[in-house]
C-alpha cells in the first residue's frame, strides 16, 4: 500500500484536482483506492455529491471521536472510496492541543484498519497545521501541485523545511515530488530562469 499526501499552504494550485483524477486513473487502472479529505473545506467530499454538514462517519470521527477507519469509508464508485470531511474537522487541531502523540493519531488509525487498499491519497488543507501534519507523519510521498510563481515559490521553501523535519523526527521514509503547468508564459519564464527545481516526480528526501 502506498500513502501519497497532496499538499500545498497555498490554496487554488489544485490538490483537490489531482487528487481525484489519479485516484480515478488508479481504480480505472484496477487498483483499489482510497481518498482521505483532510480540508475542513471539503472540496473532495462535495465533489463525490457527499454532505460535509451531515451526521455520516467522516476524517473527524476518526481523528477525535476514536471511530475506526474502516467505518467512516463510503464508496463512491468501482474500487473506489472516500473519507469524508466534516464542517467540525476546523475545530480538530484544537480539540486534540492535549492529546498524546497527537500528531501520529492518522497514522495509527490507517495502521490499525485491515483493509485491502493499494492507494491512499491524502488531500490536505492548505496550512501547516496539524492535520498537515498528521499526513506528513503516515504518507510514503508528499506531491506539491503548485504554479510556479513568486509567493508559491516563498510557500513552497516553508513546506519543504516542515517536510524535512517530520522526515527526521517521524517518518523516515517520506518522500517529496511535485507538478506543475507550464501553459502561462510566466511559468515558462519562472522555469526557464531556473527558479524552479522540481520537474515531474522527484525524491529530494532519501529514503
Amino acid at each position: 500500500m502506498r500513502v501519497l499526501a497532496f499538499m500545498n499552504q497555498k490554496g487554488g494550485v489544485g490538490k483537490t484536482t489531482t487528487t481525484v483524477n489519479l485516484g480515478a486513473a488508479l481504480a480505472q487502472a484496477g487498483k483499489n483506492v482510497c481518498m482521505i479529505d483532510m480540508d475542513p473545506q471539503a472540496h473532495l467530499t462535495i465533489n463525490y455529491g457527499l454532505d460535509p454538514n451531515s451526521e455520516q462517519a467522516s476524517l473527524y470521527d476518526v481523528l477525535v471521536n476514536e471511530t475506526p477507519l474502516l467505518e467512516s469509508i463510503h464508496s463512491v464508485g468501482e474500487r473506489l472510496a472516500v473519507i469524508p470531511s466534516h464542517i467540525d474537522l476546523a475545530a480538530a487541531e484544537v480539540e486534540l492541543v492535549s492529546t498524546l502523540g497527537r500528531e501520529l493519531i492518522l497514522r495509527k488509525r490507517i495502521e490499525s484498519a485491515s483493509h485491502d487498499f493499494d492507494y491512499i491519497l491524502l488531500d490536505c488543507p492548505p496550512s501547516l497545521g496539524l492535520l498537515t501534519i498528521n499526513a506528513l507523519a503516515v504518507a510514503d510521498d508528499v506531491m506539491i501541485p503548485m504554479q510556479p510563481h513568486f509567493l508559491a515559490l516563498q510557500g513552497m521553501a516553508k513546506l519543504l523545511e516542515t517536510v524535512q523535519l517530520v522526515a527526521k523526527r517521524m517518518n523516515p521514509k517520506l518522500g517529496v515530488g511535485g507538478n506543475y503547468s507550464d501553459h502561462v508564459r510566466f511559468t515558462s519564464q519562472v522555469v526557464a530562469r531556473g527558479d524552479f527545481r522540481i520537474t515531474g516526480v522527484h525524491r529530494a528526501i532519501p529514503r
